[in-house]
């Protein structure tokens, strides 16, 4: 059994764990391995528990790659023009 309370997970990032888990015991996990990976899935896809507040916006994993990609193009651009 992972240690901690799992009290401080919203019902969502509780139930996409029982899920997670679920489907490892189904491919031949044992219990506490598949409970184990499932809420280390969790937490590398949320970031842990219940976040509280937060200081403003933050840029989304899509938004972040839009905007290096905008960059790259405009990078070359300016090399093709400069060239």
């Amino acid at each position: 059994m992972p240690r901690g309370s799992k009290a401080k997970y919203t019902d969502k990032q509780k139930r996409k764990a029982e899920h997670i888990e679920e489907s490892y015991e189904d491919k031949g996990v044992s219990e506490d391995e598949a409970e184990r990976r499932a809420w280390a899935t969790v937490n590398k896809q949320s970031g842990g528990g219940e976040k509280k507040g937060g200081s403003g916006r933050t840029k989304s994993e899509s938004s972040k790659k839009a905007a290096r990609k905008s960059s790259a193009r405009n990078a070359a651009k300016t090399r093709k023009k400069n060239s």
